[in-house]
C-alpha cells in the first residue's frame, strides 16, 4: 500500500522540463519553435529555457574547476526531470555551440549531467529535410550519454522561414500540433521512466 501511494504522489509531481536552443542568433528559428513549446507545455509540467550564451569553448583543462555558467547549466540539467533540445542544421550536424555545451556537460567523466534523462528533440531549418541530419546525429550522442530519447512523434519543421512571421511568432497550426504533442509525448515517457 505503502509503495502504490509513493508511485502516484511520483506520478502526480509537476515534470520539470528543460529546453535548449543550440542556436545563439536573437532571431533564430529554433529559439522560435522553443518558445512556442514554452506556451504549449500542458498542465503538470513546466518548461524552463536555458540559453547557451555565455559558455566558453570546451577545454579539458577546465574539468576540475569549471566556469560559473557551465556549473549553472550542469545544475539546471540535473534538476529537471526531462531535458527537450532545439537544433538548427549546420552543414549536416548539430551546431558547435550545441555540441560544446553537451560536451562541458557530461565532464569530467564520472560527472555527466546527462545521465538517465528521458530527452526530446525538435529543429527547424529553411531546407526540405528540417534538421532531419543534426538529429540524428544528436541521437548518436545520446547513447554514450545514457540518455533515454523519445522516438515519436519527430518534429523536424522544412521550409521555417514560411512558417514564422516577422515578430518571430510560429504561424503554422500543424507545425504548432506536433511540438504539443512532443511535449505530451515526453511528459508520459519520463513518468513511465520514473515508474520504472
Amino acid at each position: 500500500m505503502e509503495k502504490r501511494a509513493e508511485t502516484m504522489e511520483t506520478m502526480d509531481k509537476t515534470i520539470s522540463i528543460l529546453g535548449i536552443a543550440g542556436s545563439l542568433r536573437k532571431d533564430s528559428f529554433n529559439k522560435a519553435l522553443l518558445r512556442v513549446a514554452v506556451e504549449l507545455v500542458p498542465e503538470r509540467a513546466r518548461l524552463e529555457v536555458f540559453d547557451l550564451d555565455g559558455i566558453p569553448l570546451y577545454n579539458q583543462d577546465l574539468d576540475s574547476q569549471p566556469p560559473d555558467r557551465v556549473k549553472e547549466f550542469k545544475k539546471r540539467i540535473m534538476a529537471a526531470d526531462a531535458i527537450l533540445i532545439v537544433t538548427p542544421e549546420y552543414n549536416y550536424s548539430i551546431p558547435g555551440v550545441l555540441k560544446n555545451a553537451i560536451d562541458f556537460a557530461s565532464r569530467p567523466y564520472g560527472d555527466n549531467a546527462w545521465n538517465g534523462k528521458p530527452v526530446a528533440v525538435m529543429g527547424a531549418s529553411i531546407g526540405m529535410l528540417g534538421t532531419a541530419r543534426a538529429q540524428y546525429h544528436l541521437r548518436q550522442s545520446f547513447v554514450f550519454l545514457n540518455m533515454y530519447p523519445i522516438n515519436h512523434p519527430e518534429v523536424m519543421v522544412p521550409f521555417v522561414e514560411q512558417k514564422v512571421d516577422q515578430n518571430g511568432r510560429l504561424t503554422d497550426d500543424k507545425t504548432r500540433n506536433k511540438i504539443r504533442e512532443l511535449l505530451v509525448a515526453l511528459i508520459a515517457w519520463t513518468k513511465k521512466i520514473r515508474s520504472a
